[in-house]
């Protein structure tokens, strides 16, 4: 493993060469799509356990590989969420590697019936679950998204061509290498997860121009990154834009469950796109619940950036300006204001949010369910931290991303959201 990983490095090809592999390898994809739409159940559950295996037992070469990403990022001099997100662990890799098993045993989402009918003059229709085809992810600083994606693209029965970030290159390498030995073992093409060998940027502009082999696009990562994506692709795109996410404390809350989400939201993880970013709270129990919450995010090393009033709550908040309520800090810093009501919450998160994931915090059924009816967000939550806004958290043993579109696949993308589906129409002549 350690040698492959030293071959796989960043190219410093011509173009040309460049398009002629990136060429290759969409063509080599859309030959393993047309497999895999035929594979066996069984045959995608051997090669995504072998592949979980091959993770627990490549373990060192996976962390000696991280080791050199971690070593190039602090030299760029790269922030501490960033560096939390590129950052693997023993546990960190058994949890891709159950992540994987989980995959494995969940029922084959291909060759469902999702639904069937007879009509007067006879036909028999059935809209039956079908692969995408070839799928181009791309994606930036989490290792971990390799695993997820591959491992998801396979149960769907979908080709995956992978591009990740440079600063995760040879992180995903040793695992790409996990994800190929599954697929070996299994008698799978190993075309089925192809990953592109070049953080060249110029092979990102090829791939989402290769609408003649690849079906879909996801991107993963930054503004930056998902703006370009939807610019420039030719391809159809899946994106998981900004998760801007609020949490709410009704009037209705009960003290320590708003106290223990609160802190749950923000520092649980704040590198992850459903770490809150924004706290609201009605002003009615703001003088009672909020100097508790204040306090101990500080105290876990969180900077508070507040309206008039939550400064005068805790003098050490710093005062909030416009462009805090539209930053995703993905950091230890947390927007706080209070409002008025449940209709001003619902407007502050209809103007800032990013409708990824939001949350009201509440013992009053009719608040949460008012909250639930009128947030428009791909998840909505009540009484729970916006920490499980996830793929695995929600039982689907991981996801590519939080779709905050609203075409095709809403919410966490897991194998299910990675299907599309034909009528089968039969008839008597």
């Amino acid at each position: 493993m350690t040698a492959e990983v030293a071959a796989m490095r960043p190219s410093d090809e011509p173009d040309g060469d460049l398009r002629a592999r990136m060429d290759a390898i969409g063509a080599a994809a859309r030959a393993a799509a047309a497999e895999l739409a035929l594979t066996p159940a069984q045959s995608k559950t051997r090669a995504l356990h072998g592949a979980a295996e091959a993770v627990r037992r490549a373990q060192a070469d996976i962390l000696i590989a991280n080791a050199k990403d971690m070593e190039a990022a602090r030299a760029k001099e790269l922030g501490a969420a960033m560096l939390d997100r590129l950052a693997l662990t023993p546990a960190r890799i058994e949890a891709m590697a159950a992540g994987l098993d989980a995959i494995a045993d969940f029922p084959d989402p291909v060759g469902r019936t999702l639904d069937e009918w007879e009509r007067p003059n006879g036909l028999k229709i059935a809209r039956v679950s079908v692969p995408l085809g070839v799928i181009g992810i791309i994606y930036e600083s989490r290792p971990n998204v390799t695993a997820d994606a591959g491992g998801l693209c396979l149960k769907s029965g979908n080709a995956a061509i992978l591009r990740g970030g440079s600063e995760s290159f040879h992180s995903s390498a040793a695992i790409h290498g996990c994800l190929q030995a599954g697929l070996r073992a299994a008698g799978l093409p190993e075309a089925a997860i192809q990953r592109v060998p070049t953080s060249d940027r110029a092979a990102v502009g090829m791939l989402l121009s290769m609408n003649e082999t690849v079906d879909i696009i996801i991107p993963r990562g930054g503004r930056g990154l998902i703006e370009r994506v939807q610019a420039e692709s030719r391809v159809p795109v899946i994106a998981h834009l900004d998760g801007l996410c609020h949490s709410y404390i009704h009037a209705g809350a009960d003290p320590k469950t708003a106290h223990d989400i609160a802190l749950n939201a923000k520092m649980r993880r704040t590198g992850i796109c459903g770490a809150t970013e924004t706290l609201l709270i009605d002003r009615a129990v703001a003088e009672t619940i909020l100097p508790a919450i204040l306090r101990d995010l500080i105290d876990a090393g969180c900077e508070i950036r507040g309206d008039e009033t939550v400064c005068g709550i805790e003098p050490r908040a710093v005062p909030a300006t416009p462009a805090d309520w539209d930053t995703e800090y993905l950091d230890a810093i947390l927007a706080v204001k209070v409002v008025g009501g449940l209709d001003d919450a619902i407007a502050h998160i209809a103007h800032h949010g990013s409708q990824h994931t939001e949350a009201i915090v509440t013992e009053d059924a009719a608040a949460a369910a008012a909250f639930i009816s009128r947030v428009d967000a791909a998840i909505v939550m009540h009484n729970a931290s916006t920490q499980f806004a996830d793929g695995a958290e929600f039982g689907m043993g991981a996801e590519i991303g939080i779709s905050t579109g609203r075409l095709h696949a809403r919410g966490p993308v897991g194998a299910e959201q990675l299907t599309s589906c034909k009528y089968v129409v039969r008839g008597t002549g």
